[in-house]
């Protein structure tokens, strides 16, 4: 596609700007969304959007365009402040696209990295505790709704996790999550990123949010140590798959020497080869390691549980294939009382 190329939504068009990035999959694009003047959205001014548009060679494979539209489908079931929204869809041969909000903000991956760059010798946490926790708790607020509506994300790993300019995170590609009425992906290598997949999907065994929880325990670990517990630079991905099912996490201890020694305990529950010796809920796993890291509950946390609580009663959304159960007054206030708690001023 090139700049100023148009595709018609019908109550909206958008114009296609730069490119953001490129992946196997497809390319995302920097674009804007016009809302028809006659349309259900009419009067809404422009905005800045991400078109994510499936390479045009690979729109004829099914199974590649169930995998992209999968996203489509996730994400228009998910209205949380901490997951990317859906915007809407194009599927016009060979055109496949989808159009979600575009975040100012970088991967969470980029600000280990930094913290990493600048951590001192002496054992200290890569990343201070009180921040980390500011991020994994959006995250974990985010699987917490995604799980209460079925939907298992499959690939939560630092990339996926978009951290805006403001502080607040946002949960991002949903293009092998697994939906309520799905079936895992029959492969020689199952979709996922080796570092953070569970056991039971290395293996292709059932999924369900215990998986993604375990994903997020890496994620934390990583975020206070500067390393994954089972990625080294020389292993290949089938090594690193290999060590996820065989090899035991080193105690976090062992390499922040500084944190509390129940967050071993923690962890290796987090990281139990079982699903069943897990944590058995994102508010579980996030309770456990806030009370572990010696920090307060937040308004932020008391307002994640709330909105994962009320999940189901505010999807799909309003004019997305349902109707809200809950006073649409009611649903907003519960996704801006999470908004502006991790808002950095």
């Amino acid at each position: 596609m090139g700049e100023g190329e148009r595709l018609d939504l019908g109550w909206g068009q958008v114009v296609v700007g730069a490119v953001l990035g490129e992946g196997g999959m497809g390319v995302v694009y920097r674009s804007w969304l016009f809302y028809h003047p006659s349309g259900p959205l009419a009067g809404r001014p422009p905005v800045e959007v991400a078109l994510k548009v499936l390479h045009p060679e690979l729109s004829g494979s099914e199974p590649v365009r169930r995998m992209f539209l999968g996203e489509a489908h996730a994400l228009s079931r998910l209205d949380h402040p901490n997951i990317v929204r859906f915007l809407g869809g194009y599927d016009v041969p060979p055109r496949l696209a989808i159009v979600v909000e575009l975040i100012d903000g970088e991967p969470l991956s980029s600000v280990i990295e930094r913290h990493v760059g600048r951590a001192r010798p002496g054992g200290l946490p890569a990343m201070p505790f009180a921040r980390a926790w500011h991020y994994f708790q959006q995250l974990l607020g985010a699987l917490a709704a995604t799980h209460a509506l079925g939907i298992v994300h499959r690939d939560i790993k630092p990339a996926n996790v978009l951290v805006r300019r403001d502080g607040v995170v946002k949960l991002t590609d949903f293009g092998i999550a697994q939906l309520p009425a799905s079936q895992h992906l029959d492969s020689d290598l199952l979709p996922g990123t080796g570092a953070y997949m569970a056991p039971e999907q290395v293996l292709g065994r059932t999924v369900d949010g215990r998986t993604d929880l375990y994903a997020a325990a890496i994620v934390l670990y990583e975020m206070l140590a500067g390393v994954t517990p089972f990625d080294r630079p020389e292993l290949s991905e089938l090594a690193v798959r290999a060590a996820q099912i065989e090899q035991t996490a080193a105690p976090l201890t062992s390499r922040v020497p500084q944190a509390p020694a129940v967050i071993d305990a923690l962890f290796a529950r987090a990281l139990d080869k079982e699903p069943s010796a897990r944590f058995a809920t994102a508010i579980e796993l996030g309770d456990a390691f806030r009370r572990a890291l010696g920090l307060p509950r937040s308004a932020g946390w008391t307002a994640q549980q709330a909105l994962a609580a009320n999940a189901p009663a505010i999807a799909p959304r309003k004019g997305r294939g349902g109707t809200l159960k809950l006073p649409e007054a009611s649903a907003d206030a519960l996704r801006a009382a999470v908004t502006e708690a991790y808002l950095d001023r």
